[in-house]
């Protein structure tokens, strides 16, 4: 499987280079940038043998066999539509678009063409939550509260490597989506109630900087999530599962019990890093002709709540 990563150089264009290299038969050849400098130096850094400024350049070569797009959430929706016109196979960075009109654009073009189209829903594959999910499957677990923190301290548009960016981020289509997605995923089915309160925008960024959501599902849980910019302390998103039988506690690819006593996750995935497990699934689909966990059609509905709750702001 030889695989273009489009944003490269960005935060998560280095996560996925790096979960790419533990997947065996599987080889990067190719990675796209803006800036000529950077893109060229990260190809020659890491021995890949193209380097492009344009993702059509990367689309027309006979050795790309699929994409993985960590660009600016401004253009997945646009170069998602490409990659699949050009029969490429196409994973896209967290969130699949920043609007419901884009995400259906996404959606119907997969459905015309045919070509595999894996939205990237990190958290589904996380051990933590896998694991928290194959209990709510079993039967061992009836979730009835989910309450979620997301919080950063990012006052200027920096991305996760400190870094300055040239897009602006956002607390509902980017970080909400996460646990959005993640919800429903572990209730089984699409949110019946939602509503969300912003707190001041920003003066130049023109986001808000806090945000408040709460989301019910059809069988009765419930969801409370909070996410801020302004958070000066610990930053990232900490996941309180409230069950029937048991608390328990998400932190990325930790879990702990209400009472803090590790869960042993070992034996949940074959890693522990949530983006080489998606890596993984976006490989095997494509080998075995199969729609992925995570399919553009799967989020969609997480991204119709998303867009109910833009509206009651």
């Amino acid at each position: 499987m030889r695989i273009c990563v489009a944003g490269a150089y960005g935060a998560f264009g280095i996560k996925h280079l790096d979960a790419l290299a533990a997947i065996e038969e599987v080889t990067v050849t190719s990675v796209m940038g803006p800036t000529r400098e950077k893109i060229d130096k990260l190809a020659q850094d890491r021995g890949i043998g193209h380097a492009a400024t344009s993702l059509d350049e990367c689309l027309a070569r006979d050795d790309v066999d699929a994409v993985i797009l960590a660009t600016p959430t401004q253009l997945h929706a646009e170069q998602a539509i490409a990659c699949m016109r050009a029969g490429k196979p196409v994973l896209i960075e967290i969130p699949m678009a920043d609007s419901l009109e884009d995400s259906e654009a996404i959606c119907k073009v997969q459905t015309e063409t045919g070509v595999l189209a894996m939205a990237g829903q990190v958290r589904r594959f996380n051990p933590s939550h896998q694991w928290i999910h194959n209990r709510i499957k079993s039967g061992e677990l009836t979730l009835q509260q989910m309450d979620v923190q997301t919080y950063f301290f990012r006052r200027t548009n920096t991305n996760a490597k400190g870094e300055a960016r040239s897009w602006t981020d956002h607390l509902l289509w980017h970080h909400a989506c996460h646990t959005v997605d993640l919800f429903q995923y572990q209730t089984g089915g699409e949110v019946v109630q939602a509503f969300g309160l912003e707190g001041p925008h920003h003066p130049e960024l023109g986001i808000a900087m806090d945000m408040s959501i709460g989301m019910k599902a059809a069988n009765g849980a419930i969801c409370t999530l909070s996410l801020s910019f302004n958070n000066d302390g610990p930053f990232g998103t900490f996941f309180r599962y409230i069950c029937d039988n048991g608390t328990y506690i998400a932190r990325y690819d930790d879990l702990v019990d209400g009472r803090e006593t590790p869960i042993d996750l070992s034996d949940v995935a074959v890693s522990g890093n949530g983006i080489e497990l998606i890596d993984r699934e976006f490989i095997a689909a494509i080998r075995e002709g199969r729609e992925p966990n995570g399919s553009v059609h799967d989020v969609l509905s997480a991204m119709k709540t998303l867009d109910k709750i833009e509206k009651s702001f």
